[in-house]
C-alpha cells in the first residue's frame, strides 16, 4: 500500500488535470480553483522538509568531519540567522533581512556569474578547437556571433552583425526547434508513461 496509494493519487490527479487542460469546462476550472488553493496550503510543507533535508544532510557532514566539513557549518549558519532575522523584523527595507540580501547574496551571485562567463570561455576555448570540419565552422560562426553581440563587430565590417543576425535566426533558430521538438515529444512520452503507471521510478525505484 505504501506505492499502490501515491500512485493512484498521481494516476488521478494527472488525469484530472489533462481534462481541465483539453475540457474548458465550469467544473474543471472551479477544481483548478480548488486545487490553487490546496497547493499554497501544501507549500509550506515542501518547504519544512526541504530545510529539514538540508540539516539532516549538512548536520551529518559535520558530526563525521567529512571534507569540507567547515562549509555545512557557514550554510547552516547563514540559514539560522537569516531565517531568524527576516521572521523577527521582517523584509522590509532598512531590515537586517534586506541588508543581508543586498549586501551577501546579490555580490555573492554577482561573483557566481562573473565566474560562470570565464568558465564559459574556457569550455568554448576546448570545444572549437578546430580539429575537423564541422570544428572548423563552430568556430567560425561562434566568433561571427560573438564580434557580432559587440560594438568591435561593427567597427570591423558592417556584414558581421548582419551575419551573426543570420546565424542566430536561420540555423540556430532551427536548431533550437527541434530540439524543443525532441524534448515535448520526450515530455509527452513520460507524462502519458507516468500517468499510466508504467513509470514508477519517482515511487523509489522498482516495479
Amino acid at each position: 500500500m505504501k506505492r499502490q496509494i501515491p500512485l493512484i493519487i498521481v494516476i488521478c490527479m494527472g488525469f484530472l488535470f489533462a481534462a481541465h487542460t483539453f475540457i474548458p469546462h465550469k467544473v474543471s476550472a472551479d477544481f483548478y480553483t480548488w486545487w490553487q488553493s490546496w497547493s499554497k496550503a501544501i507549500s509550506p510543507f515542501a518547504v519544512f522538509l526541504g530545510v529539514m533535508s538540508l540539516f539532516m544532510v549538512h548536520s551529518t557532514k559535520i558530526s563525521r568531519k567529512l571534507p569540507n566539513w567547515q562549509f555545512s557549518v557557514i550554510t547552516l549558519a547563514a540559514l539560522v540567522f537569516t531565517s531568524f532575522s527576516g521572521f523577527m523584523w521582517g523584509t522590509m527595507e532598512g531590515t537586517p533581512f534586506m541588508w543581508l540580501f543586498k549586501n551577501v547574496q546579490m555580490p555573492m551571485g554577482a561573483t557566481m556569474f562573473s565566474l560562470l562567463a570565464f568558465h564559459i570561455a574556457s569550455a568554448a576555448y576546448k570545444a572549437f578547437r578546430a580539429r575537423s570540419p564541422e570544428a572548423t565552422v563552430l568556430l567560425v560562426a561562434a566568433i561571427i556571433v560573438m564580434l557580432g553581440q559587440v560594438p568591435l563587430g561593427t567597427q570591423i565590417s558592417e556584414w558581421i552583425p548582419e551575419t551573426s543576425k543570420w546565424i542566430l535566426n536561420v540555423p540556430n533558430l532551427a536548431a533550437k526547434r527541434a530540439i524543443a521538438l525532441g524534448v515535448g515529444l520526450g515530455m509527452t512520452a513520460t507524462s502519458l508513461k507516468i500517468l499510466l503507471g508504467i513509470e514508477r521510478t519517482y515511487l523509489g525505484g522498482g516495479e
